[in-house]
């Protein structure tokens, strides 16, 4: 038990390390990407300390507010899924807003995403956010320069008030390469399971690409500050993207590690004369 306990410590050391998510190289120099099996491996051990850390924040009442933005096909979605995939649904939230209604467009900008917002003892996990107004929407033309720019100004002391009232933000920018990009669409073309990921927009933005650079840059200037600052990852290779953020992320957050204790299953009841009843019941056919 002793021995167990000293192995997920120094896993937990390690994910606090500071080069969890500081590789300078992470985008870079690597010919070969990560084969699944040590993958999952890794994958396993942060799944571990992602559950730590979802109790920790239970206990303490900690508030958590995550944001992922990115290039198209970067994937946000994907790494979403796998920091989720282990934990509670009621503990970690993904919210992830639909276009705003005419009532929403009335509205201040930052408002309906306010009621997101993690409550003590959250995880909330933003699938894009409000930093539409600094991405798609100038580029696509959805918003005035005049509108991104007030916006640009004032969302630094909104996410100011947000960690003066406790709220941990962290946010992650995931960055692609123009060719695996177009791997990555060419791909959804020719899949079934992935055309829903392809829309009119996805195509549209794909011709944008500077577009896109030019209003990140001026996004990643006007927003990187002290106590919400920009964290970036490469995801050429998106299993190795996936470990570095989940790493990084779980060094941001002072949890402890989760204390196992011996567990021993009860006896289960007797049957007492209970037998199986032969109802006229609807049984899913079983042709595997």
């Amino acid at each position: 038990m002793a021995k167990k306990k000293d192995k997920q410590e120094r896993h937990h050391a390690e994910a606090q390390a500071p080069h969890a998510g500081a590789r300078q190289d992470a985008g870079a120099g690597r010919s070969a990407k990560m084969k699944r099996k040590p993958y999952e491996k890794e994958m396993r051990v942060l799944h571990g300390e992602l559950v730590a850390m979802q109790e920790w924040v239970k206990a303490t009442g900690a508030k958590i507010c995550i944001v992922f933005e990115g290039r198209d096909t970067a994937g946000k979605g994907g790494t979403i899924k796998r920091i989720t995939e282990r934990v509670s649904p009621r503990v970690f939230r993904v919210a992830a807003l639909p276009a705003p209604t005419e009532r929403e467009k009335s509205q201040m900008y930052v408002q309906r995403y306010i009621a997101h917002f993690p409550a003590a003892g959250e995880v909330v996990i933003f699938d894009r956010s409000w930093y539409n107004r600094a991405g798609v929407e100038p580029v696509m033309g959805f918003c005035t320069p005049q509108e991104t720019a007030r916006f640009l100004d004032l969302v630094p002391g909104v996410e100011k008030a947000m960690a003066d009232t406790g709220i941990l933000v962290l946010k992650y920018w995931l960055e692609v390469s123009p060719d695996e990009q177009t791997r990555r669409l060419e791909s959804r073309l020719h899949d079934p399971r992935k055309l829903w990921k392809l829309s009119d927009m996805d195509l549209k933005s794909y011709s944008r690409w500077y577009d896109y650079s030019r209003a990140r840059d001026a996004m990643f200037a006007a927003t990187d500050t002290a106590w919400a600052p920009w964290y970036i990852a490469y995801t050429d290779d998106k299993k190795r993207g996936r470990l570095n953020i989940i790493s990084h992320l779980l060094s941001q957050v002072p949890y402890k590690p989760l204390e196992h204790k011996d567990i021993t299953l009860p006896k289960r009841q007797q049957a007492r004369g209970y037998t199986e009843p032969d109802l006229p019941l609807h049984y899913i056919p079983m042709p595997f």
